[in-house]
């Protein structure tokens, strides 16, 4: 088991939030009180984590320490907010400029939104040097490839002017971390800093952040839903739900032996169980035949092809009638770009063969009647479901393409599809924004199914849900499965969804098929050193 975060002896807690309550005003509706009384200690050199799910509360108490809540929106009915013995909730907004990245700092969830795409990598840690220590040219300069070092970025120097989309989401990450790490801040704030991360380089991040933990002897507030991190990194934990804290402990003692209902509900909320039972005969659905899709690299004048980006090299698969192949490998391993080649969504070269029936020379005419029996769910349902568009008109729209019938013929499938992934068909003329994000992506599936596909593409359909809501869309696909003899295409990086749903695995890396076979014997014994790396990350404890 990896050992937490090195502990630093303080007699005083570094820092002390008392009865927090955070209420939004809501104009003419009534109020929202977002949090409600809480209270937590964290000390120098130690790790607190705030776990919970999504509208718990907790990225808005930890917000509240640095007062960046949209107030007068927000207020504080209750609460005190103690920072080396000054409660924060008295200084005004120049007092907490000098305060915020220089002894408390923040890492974000998603550094592509919290990077400015428009300035380089070296103008956006210089900005923070700037303001808190007055530094510019050679000794910013300096302090930022020390910086970059530090946070492990492969030759720094070479990175000063790039831009974020240049980098991978882990180097963004770790770009982040320096610019929270500039000043030598005392408390850092990760708030779900690896949520987006594929699980090595949610390691690396992990582990980088333990590292500078020690030299720097900081504080640390992790926010999470990710059990599994906090077991392996928090010295002490508090859970919150629907803005309450409902328990709070030791990590040793709240997985040892956890108290509120609510905290069992989160340690027990792991996918589980075994992939749906296929048909003893074997029924071939989909095949591939030495697929390849290579992005030309064109330079000169005259664009000519000088070189290739092989994002997919020479892929052969076959997946039959009822049974999932799961998709496994890092970001840029090629999964998504796979997938959007057997739709044909985009140009390959190599034989695809859906139902007997050769897509390859096929045009985008011909392979349009086909598309009712080949569906895909995305990765995130809020982007993918238009926010213009009632729930009813969303799911009719495949059908008035592929199956045109009556309105009220439309309105009954409509139905019958909303009750089979657990959505009540009377709110049916809701809008997407008033459903959670469990329930938007049973309306994607939804969206999918209700045109009897036979073969489903599910790329990352539960990595943006909490653990609790991940394990229920496991456990419905997995229903819809056996009910409806569906075939999926499963896409993800989170190896314990893969595990609970796919009975072959394929292993990605650079465009590669690295291992693939029979998912149980792969996860029991793989043979490739790359597979063995994911599920070392994926499963140590």
């Amino acid at each position: 088991m990896t050992q937490p975060f090195p502990t630093v002896s303080s007699n005083q807690s570094l820092l002390s939030v008392r009865n927090l309550s955070v209420r939004f005003d809501q104009g003419e509706s009534e109020a929202v009180d977002a949090v409600k009384n809480i209270s937590f200690d964290i000390d120098k050199g130690k790790t607190l984590a705030l776990v919970g799910e999504s509208g718990s509360g907790k990225s808005v108490s930890a917000m509240s320490i640095l007062k960046l809540l949209p107030y007068p929106k927000a207020s504080h009915p209750s609460g005190e907010i103690y920072y080396a013995g000054q409660n924060l909730l008295e200084l005004n907004e120049n007092q907490m400029r000098q305060l915020r990245g220089d002894k408390v700092s923040v890492i974000f969830q998603e550094p592509m939104t919290s990077l400015n795409p428009l300035h380089t990598i070296q103008k956006q840690i210089g900005e923070t040097l700037l303001l808190h220590r007055g530094l510019t040219g050679k000794q910013a300069r300096g302090r930022i490839l020390e910086l970059l070092e530090l946070v492990g970025i492969p030759e720094p120097e070479k990175r000063l002017n790039s831009y974020p989309h240049e980098l991978s989401g882990g180097q963004r990450q770790r770009v982040m971390i320096a610019m929270a790490l500039a000043n030598d801040p005392e408390l850092l704030i990760a708030d779900e800093p690896t949520t987006a991360l594929d699980v090595t380089i949610q390691e690396q991040i992990l582990e980088l952040l333990k590292d500078l933990q020690q030299k720097l002897n900081m504080a640390i507030l992790l926010i999470t839903h990710d059990l599994n991190i906090v077991r392996r990194y928090a010295h002490d934990v508090c859970v919150m739900y629907q803005g309450e804290q409902v328990e709070s402990a030791t990590t040793e003692q709240l997985f040892s032996n956890p108290k509120h209902s609510y905290t069992q509900k989160l340690l027990d909320a792991e996918p589980s169980g075994e992939p749906a039972v296929i048909n003893s005969t074997v029924q071939p659905l989909l095949n591939t035949n030495d697929l390849k899709i290579w992005f030309p690299v064109k330079q000169g004048f005259l664009k000519r092809t000088v070189d290739h980006i092989k994002a997919v090299n020479q892929v052969n698969l076959e997946l039959n009638r009822g049974e999932t192949l799961g998709v496994v490998g890092e970001s840029g391993s090629g999964k998504t770009t796979l997938a959007l080649a057997i739709l044909k969504l985009i140009r390959s070269e190599g034989g695809i063969t859906f139902s007997g029936t050769e897509l390859s020379a096929m045009g985008q005419k011909e392979v349009k009647p086909l598309r009712s029996r080949m569906q895909i769910v995305f990765q995130d349902p809020f982007g993918s479901l238009s926010p213009r568009m009632s729930i009813t008109e969303i799911i009719a729209e495949g059908l008035e393409i592929h199956q045109p019938a009556s309105k009220a013929e439309h309105e009954t499938q409509i139905i019958e599809v909303l009750k089979e992934v657990g959505i009540d068909p009377d709110s049916r003329h809701r809008y997407p924004h008033e459903f959670s994000g469990g329930q938007r992506q049973r309306i994607a599936i939804a969206r999918a199914l209700v045109l009897k596909p036979e073969l489903i593409v599910l790329d990352e359909p539960t990595s943006a849900l909490d653990r609790t809501v991940q394990k229920q869309i496991v456990e419905l696909l997995r229903n819809l499965q056996e009910k409806f003899a569906l075939s999926y295409l499963f896409i993800s990086h989170d190896l314990a969804v893969v595990k609970a749903l796919s009975h072959k695995l394929m292993v990605m890396h650079h465009g590669d098929v690295v291992e693939q076979g029979d998912a149980t014997r792969i996860f029991n014994n793989p043979s490739h050193s790359y597979t063995q790396k994911l599920l070392s990350a994926a499963f140590s404890q």
